[in-house]
């Protein structure tokens, strides 16, 4: 039985990270750790306030779903405690990602962009498609509470499609009536394009050009439970994948 604990067990991706954990007979559920609601209580443990907790619980592997800010906290704590650690936050720097591979040599940790194996392959579909086209897309559409944009997915595919091809057609646009209409260049001069939307979860598309046809590849989530198996999965395989790993990739064997 793998021991887990949850940081930022309180907001709505925490509470359905719980949910995943207990439902799943290989984890147990031992800590849970959330800073703006200490005292509380979910699945019959009280919530804590410090990331003690999870060193007091004995944690295998904890769970981060929180924002960068505090990420950056997090991770080297969990790595000098020896815990292994399973990260969906985004908006790191390369010097975190550097600092973060640095720091995991006793313990184990993953960062993705994004833990549905839908949106995995998405991106994987993305790089894949890129030598074989001239122009390309990405619009990524969240709910109007997700604070950062562009999205760590929509940065994370530009970054893959760009490393894949760096012939892509120049823009022709000459003049934005109003500014910022053409979207943000991203890695590759790639243009992404972000909507904040009440009533959305996350949704992405990829858009491919090239002479007489185009190629749209879309991923769609309709609830935050998409993630689990992605993050249950990471649970059961972060020992296995030692140090520093960026990405779902490797522990789906793609």
């Amino acid at each position: 039985m793998i021991r887990v604990g949850v940081i930022g067990a309180a907001g709505r991706m925490g509470a359905t990270v719980c949910n995943a954990v207990v439902a799943d007979p290989g984890l147990e559920l031992v800590a849970v750790v959330d800073s703006g609601a200490p005292g509380s209580t979910t699945h019959g443990l009280t919530i804590s306030g410090e990331l003690r907790a999870l060193a007091d619980a004995h944690v295998d592997v904890a769970i981060d779903f929180t924002v960068a800010e505090a990420s950056r906290v997090n991770l080297p704590w969990l790595a000098m405690h020896s815990i292994h650690a399973v990260v969906g936050t985004t908006g790191f720097s390369q010097d975190d990602l550097d600092s973060f591979k640095k720091s995991f040599t006793n313990s184990n940790c993953l960062i993705a962009a994004n833990f549905a194996i839908g949106a995995v392959l998405m991106m994987r579909f993305a790089e894949m498609a890129s030598p074989f086209f001239d122009t390309a897309e990405i619009i990524e559409i969240h709910h109007d509470g997700k604070a950062d944009s562009p999205s760590g997915t929509a940065v994370a595919t530009a970054q893959r499609m760009a490393a894949a091809s760096n012939e892509w057609a120049q823009d022709p646009t000459k003049h934005e009536a109003i500014k910022g209409a053409r979207g943000a260049k991203g890695p590759g001069d790639i243009p992404i394009h972000a909507v904040r939307m009440r009533g959305a979860v996350a949704n992405q598309e990829v858009i491919f050009g090239a002479q007489g046809q185009t190629l749209t590849i879309r991923h769609d989530t309709t609830d935050r439970a998409s993630f689990m198996p992605g993050v249950v999965l990471a649970c059961k395989k972060i020992a296995e994948h030692k140090g520093f790993t960026l990405g779902l990739d490797s522990f789906l064997g793609i």
